[in-house]
């Protein structure tokens, strides 16, 4: 049994997270600004801010891995990557691992080719771009970060959100730093089937300091 504590823990990818961990027998605690719509029993639920420097030490004190499922969106919009490099100097050098859910951008459309990001910036609204960038320089941070930091960014596909309603398979197909598709040309997956690549990835770590994706 590890101590997970998920940051962001009552978002799409956060709320599936936390769910998937409990279910696994996991000590789960879930931070988020808002309390849970539907509480899983057992979770430990802290509501506060994770700008809040105390709100964030007590989540990461005695945790085995830390995950942030966090939106730049509201208060965090152009905060995430500070909350980010805070998270890297608090837990560089011990034994908790960092786990960061990002975007798809800044995975690769084909091997040894562009990112994503690249190619689909000119086509992206205005007021999306900021939380795109987010994920791209937090992923930057991570590669950047001290080597006695343990860390693993996930990257979910190019569609990917609750307004999509994407039907969970209970399965996935892993990848690195390409955009994965299916034989149709689709690049997705639910919260749930994501969820059950992380908890894999914590349970059997085999990204290391590395960044993967899925879909399903």
């Amino acid at each position: 049994m590890a101590r997970i504590t998920v940051l962001g823990g009552s978002g799409y990818a956060g709320a599936a997270l936390v769910a998937e961990a409990r279910k696994r027998g996991h000590d789960v605690t879930a931070v988020s600004r808002s309390g849970a719509s539907s509480p899983v029993d057992g979770v430990t639920y802290v509501e506060g801010s994770v700008l809040d420097p105390d709100v964030l030490g007590t989540a990461v004190e005695g945790a085995d891995v830390v995950v942030s499922a966090l939106s730049p969106r509201g208060d965090m919009a152009g905060q995430l990557e500070g909350v980010v490099e805070d998270l890297v100097g608090r837990l560089a050098g011990t034994s908790t691992r960092l786990g960061y859910i990002g975007g798809a951008s800044s995975l690769l459309v084909e091997e040894g080719g562009p990112r994503l990001w690249d190619v689909s910036e000119e086509h992206i609204p205005a007021d999306v771009k900021p939380e795109i960038v987010t994920g791209l320089e937090a992923l930057q941070i991570l590669q950047d970060s001290p080597e006695g930091l343990d860390w693993f960014y996930v990257s979910p596909p190019q569609d990917f959100g609750s307004w999509l309603g994407t039907p969970s398979k209970g399965d996935y197909t892993l990848g690195g730093d390409v955009l994965l598709k299916d034989a149709d040309g689709t690049s997705t997956i639910s919260a749930d089937d994501l969820a059950l690549a992380v908890l894999d990835e914590i349970e059997t770590p085999a990204h290391r300091r590395a960044r993967f994706t899925a879909i399903a």
